[in-house]
């Protein structure tokens, strides 16, 4: 294969340098850029730097201003109750499964690198490697049911999933470490085969970092 169809294109360097400062959080909800920074950035010209904000605003992460530039556009209100909502679903209905399969052992052996990695991120307070770990665990909590319309659908959360956690996750990096053992303990109740504690553990996991992920109580709906 020639090197020109292994390298990837400019347009594609653009999106994901630009996707990165997002997800990141480097560039929070609100900032506004420019066609001409993130092409002096990267380097290129800003013609592949137009296509990928059109890209990005496609996937609801930057708001285009013609003559302006572009707005990193906020979590939507409520978004984070869905996604956490979303997420108690199907990781509940994984762990189900793998209650009455049991948990496969290629997926044990990821569970306990993923975890090893967690508390090395965590002794220095690395919140966005953290939050990558972290993502992953839970996919993988998903993909070790063996439900592939399950695995590929969580997979699609993943971008949202990071860049709430880093959110929530970066003024408090102390609390690296206490997730790092609350994965431990899901992957515990995940080997007894005990569907009901994992999913007890979930929600509290999940709400001490996220808050709630009830929509009515993030809406104020009755």
């Amino acid at each position: 294969m020639a090197d020109s169809a292994r390298r990837p294109s400019a347009a594609h360097t653009a999106y994901a340098v630009t996707k990165e400062l997002i997800l990141s959080g480097e560039l929070p909800g609100g900032s506004l850029i420019s066609e001409g920074e993130i092409a002096e950035r990267v380097r290129l010209s800003r013609t592949p730097v137009r296509e990928a904000f059109l890209r990005l605003e496609s996937e609801e992460l930057l708001t285009l201003h013609p003559k302006r530039g572009a707005v990193v556009a906020p979590v939507p209100p409520g978004e984070a109750a869905d996604v956490l909502e979303l997420r108690l679903a199907l990781e509940r209905s994984a762990a189900e499964r793998i209650a009455r399969t049991g948990l496969p052992d290629a997926h044990h052996a990821s569970m306990l690198e993923l975890l090893r990695r967690q508390r090395a991120l965590a002794e220095t307070a690395d919140v966005g490697g953290f939050a990558e770990a972290d993502e992953a665990f839970h996919r993988c909590v998903v993909e070790a049911s063996g439900n592939r319309l399950a695995g590929r659908f969580y997979a699609t959360l993943g971008d949202r999933q990071r860049r709430m956690s880093i959110s929530a996750l970066r003024p408090r990096p102390e609390r690296l470490s206490v997730l790092a053992d609350e994965h431990e303990a899901l992957l515990g109740h995940l080997l007894a085969r005990d569907a009901a504690a994992f999913a007890s553990a979930l929600l509290r996991h999940l709400t001490a970092t996220h808050g709630s992920p009830h929509p009515a109580e993030h809406r104020g709906e009755s």
